[in-house]
Parts: C-alpha cells; sequence; structure tokens
C-alpha cells in the first residue's frame, strides 16, 4: 500500500513541476502563454475600431456584454501587418485583454526547468522565456503583464 502512495506522490509531483502552455503563431514565431491567463479562444471575431490608438490597438470586442480591447501581438512585436485571425483573451491581473494572433497551434506541457530567461543582451520586453518545444522549434513565452504596459 505504500508503494501505491510513493507513486502516487511522485506523479503529483511531477506533474507540479510541469507549466502548460497555449502555443500561437505570429509571424514565423512560436510564442507561449501560461494557459492559467487564458480566458478562451475566438476565431474570426468582429472588432471595432477606435480612433486615436497606438497602430498595435485594434480596437475592443463585446464578449458577453464586456468590453474587451485588442492588441495585436505582431504589430506590438514591430512585425508587418498580416491577416490574423485567432484571438486569445487573457485576463491579466483581473484585466481582461485581447491579444490577435495568426494561429493558435498547440498546447503544450513543458518541465518548469526547461523554461530559460530571455538573453540579457535581447531587446525584446514582451517576452520572459525561452524553451524547445518537444515537437521541434523554439517557444518563446510571452510576458502577458507587459502586454498592460505603454
Amino acid at each position: 500500500m505504500n508503494s501505491m502512495n510513493d507513486g502516487t506522490s511522485a506523479r503529483a509531483q511531477m506533474e507540479e513541476e510541469l507549466e502548460q502552455f497555449l502555443v500561437f503563431q505570429c509571424d514565423a514565431l512560436q510564442v507561449g502563454v501560461r494557459v492559467d491567463c487564458v480566458v478562451e479562444t475566438l476565431i474570426n471575431q468582429s472588432i471595432t475600431s477606435l480612433p486615436m490608438l497606438p497602430n498595435y490597438v485594434c480596437g475592443i470586442i463585446n464578449l458577453r456584454g464586456e468590453v474587451v480591447p485588442v492588441v495585436s501581438v505582431r504589430l506590438r512585436l514591430g512585425k508587418p501587418s498580416a491577416e490574423e485571425k485567432s484571438i486569445i483573451v487573457l485576463n491579466i491581473s483581473g484585466t481582461q485583454l485581447g491579444i490577435l494572433v495568426d494561429r493558435v497551434d498547440q498546447m503544450v506541457k513543458l518541465p518548469r526547468s526547461s523554461i530559460l530567461p530571455m538573453p540579457s543582451t535581447n531587446r525584446q520586453k514582451l517576452m520572459c522565456g525561452m524553451s524547445s518545444l518537444p515537437s521541434g522549434g523554439t517557444m518563446l513565452e510571452l510576458d502577458s503583464a507587459a502586454l498592460l504596459e505603454n
């Protein structure tokens, strides 16, 4: 009976060490956002434009009666504009924000130890980490809180 409990606790400890990410495509980059921030994903949602906002703020959406601002990750990263079709709605410290991305790719669980900090020479302020993906390639971790900053 003890060996069964030991196996269960070892399995639980192993799962605790994993971080889950929703990976999306932005230009040629694979970017991940922690799943605990994700509210939902939307496809081909109508966005209402607003005047006098930075170019990366696409506008707002009505999400079940709540007004949610939408930011283009592509434009926020300084990439050329393109037809972005998916919106990932995030809850960042109680504030809902939609991020417009090229497409949502996959959910992945990565060992916490595999997520490395961004190199200090990197001037990309929206990314806070990076990791190799099991399917190949590298995922950059989106710093969701930085999206709310100017």
